[in-house]
């Protein structure tokens, strides 16, 4: 069993958050959860073709972050991970559940498919197929951010850009060009390493001369951070302090988010490398189990409250379902369309 890193201690008690604060959070990483599971049982049952990458068990990064920026104005670039990333950000269950059944409703017209989900209304700037593939595009997305504010005068351009990908990507070439280039013009960006422990079937400890890749930050005189991925509030409230410093001015953070996913690597890895020691210890820290019971214990909501919105989130995602078996093909006479930008 590769040896398991010491986890940052977060006091739930440092912080305060109101019901509907906690309720935003436990549905969203309810809505990721349950949409995942519905995206396997879809994958088996032939609906789905293709590579799907599933999020299961890393919803506290994706809600911690996202939720904390402002909806349809921060920027985020996503991995070929993206389904939950996609979610968050606000993009409806039936638009992305349309793109995995590659049908011209989904939010990529059905030419993505589960690795390339885009909205630009959402300001999803898309999934990736490759490794570190997002991090130049979302680092361009943070300097036009900044030329329009100082360069242009526009003085509502104050976004901030949320860079996910994953632990593999930070021993490619990109992370390194991009993050230097990013400190020296204090970019308003941050940079979320979602490190599960596993670059597909290579442990990350074998792959890597610094495991502790916050620590890269120091190179590059970049505030660096790790936070226990497996708390929402942890998460929340790290990226909270990461988005004042971005919009402020004061350049880019890289966060370490320590998780991990609870399927293999996608729906067609049997998944026999991982030990099943390993999938125990990380199975019983389940942040969705975490933030229930946070909730509980303060009287924010009680069982049946949640019950509910787990009832109505699963609604949802059936009705995306049909919505996405009873939505047209791409008519194959426009093969062509939307290969350039003016083509909308």
């Amino acid at each position: 069993m590769v040896s398991q890193r010491t986890l940052p201690k977060f006091n739930q008690a440092s912080i305060k958050i109101t019901k509907e604060e906690g309720l935003i959070l436990y549905e969203d990483m309810i809505l990721g959860r349950l949409f995942e599971d519905k995206c396997a049982e879809m994958y088996y049952r032939g609906k789905m073709f293709g590579f799907v990458h599933l999020y299961n068990g890393q919803e506290a990064v994706s809600t911690g972050i996202i939720k904390a920026l402002r909806p349809g104005e921060d920027y985020v670039s996503s991995t070929y991970r993206d389904h939950v990333h996609a979610l968050s950000c606000g993009v409806p269950p039936h638009e992305v559940m349309a793109e995995l059944f590659g049908k011209e409703t989904g939010c990529s017209k059905g030419r993505g498919g589960s690795m390339h989900l885009f909205s630009a209304e959402h300001r999803l700037l898309g999934g990736y197929a490759f490794v570190a593939e997002g991090i130049p595009v979302a680092t361009g997305a943070a300097f036009q951010s900044k030329y329009r504010r100082e360069m242009m005068g526009d003085e509502t351009s104050d976004q901030v850009t949320v860079c996910f990908f994953g632990d593999g990507a930070s021993n490619n070439g990109q992370f390194f060009e991009c993050l230097n280039m990013a400190s020296l013009w204090k970019l308003p960006i941050i940079y979320v390493v979602e490190n599960n422990k596993w670059a597909i079937g290579m442990a990350h400890d074998r792959a890597t001369s610094q495991p502790e890749i916050y620590q890269k930050a120091t190179v590059f005189n970049m505030a660096g951070v790790e936070v226990d991925g497996m708390d929402v509030l942890a998460v929340r409230s790290v990226a909270q302090k990461a988005i004042a410093r971005a919009r402020a001015g004061e350049g880019p953070t890289l966060i370490e988010a320590l998780t991990y996913r609870f399927r293999g690597h996608s729906l067609a890895d049997p998944d026999e490398l991982r030990s099943s020691d390993e999938k125990e210890f990380w199975g019983g820290r389940d942040p969705i189990n975490k933030l229930t019971t946070y909730l509980v214990e303060r009287n924010l909501a009680d069982n049946q409250e949640l019950e509910n919105i787990k009832k109505q989130v699963q609604e949802k995602i059936d009705q995306a379902v049909q919505f996405a078996q009873d939505s047209p093909e791409p008519n194959a006479n426009e093969l062509y369309r939307y290969v350039f930008a003016e083509d909308k």
